[in-house]
């Protein structure tokens, strides 16, 4: 690229853009500059709000292994190169609910586990053509892939190997794309937990609040700005991880 040429626009792909983390950070990334392609499955509510901000929304389910193989393909079709791959997209299922049907253990281990894996791996040429060899693919984890919870036995397992893609791909993808992961905490509790869990948790989070969706913003900024940071895991839990 000549020198004088103006700086090409960012690009990035999010998955579970619709709501939640991925939704915030979409909307962060199309304030600073960034094309934004919104992966979701079935919920279009988040992503009719980011395409109106400027987002292309694709769609697929990501337990659906063709279908992930699909989705870096339309990724393709739009464009040539790709800065920040985050891989968000969850399905927080317990015991009970694995063990219901077998659809949803293959859910669980293909959105965390299998389906991050494809994606990192299909578009690595697309990270590769990253500006300046600024490319990062950033995993979104849990604190419980060090001290996994016994009623989420899957979810857990399922999150530990994206931690250990994590560290596989940054070494795998080194020096031209970077690897990172964050591991939230009680960052934002869902409307099923009452407020007996949530006085559960907080007091066992040092900090004792609910940390709210800006830090792990200013996480993925950290990461995504310092160069030198490849194989990271950063908690954003208010301390959380030390009592679990």
């Amino acid at each position: 690229m000549p020198a004088n040429s103006p700086p090409q626009t960012p690009v990035a792909l999010i998955t579970g853009a619709g709501r939640r983390f991925g939704f915030t950070l979409a909307k962060a990334l199309l304030a600073e500059g960034y094309q934004v392609f919104a992966h979701y499955h079935t919920s279009r509510d988040g992503i009719a709000e980011l395409e109106q901000l400027g987002a292309v929304g694709l769609a697929a389910n990501l337990a659906d292994l063709n279908q992930v193989l699909a989705l870096a393909e339309q990724l393709k079709q739009h464009t040539q190169r790709l800065d920040l791959l985050v891989n968000n997209a969850s399905c927080f299922f317990n015991n009970a609910t694995v063990d219901d049907q077998l659809d949803h253990l293959t859910a669980v281990l293909n959105v965390h586990t299998a389906a991050p894996y494809l994606l990192i791996r299909e578009l690595a040429p697309l990270l590769r053509q990253s500006q300046n060899q600024q490319a990062m693919v950033l995993n979104i984890t849990d604190i419980y892939v060090d001290s996994p919870a016994t009623d989420y036995i899957a979810y857990c397992a399922a999150k530990a190997g994206l931690a250990s893609l994590t560290q596989a791909f940054a070494k795998h993808l080194a020096p031209h794309i970077r690897v990172n992961a964050i591991q939230p905490g009680p960052i934002l509790f869902l409307p099923e937990h009452d407020s007996e869990h949530r006085r559960k948790v907080l007091a066992q989070t040092p900090l004792k609040v609910e940390g709210g969706l800006e830090p792990m913003l200013a996480a993925v900024r950290f990461l995504r700005d310092n160069p030198y940071v490849t194989g990271e895991s950063i908690k954003v839990d208010g301390g959380r991880a030390l009592n679990i």
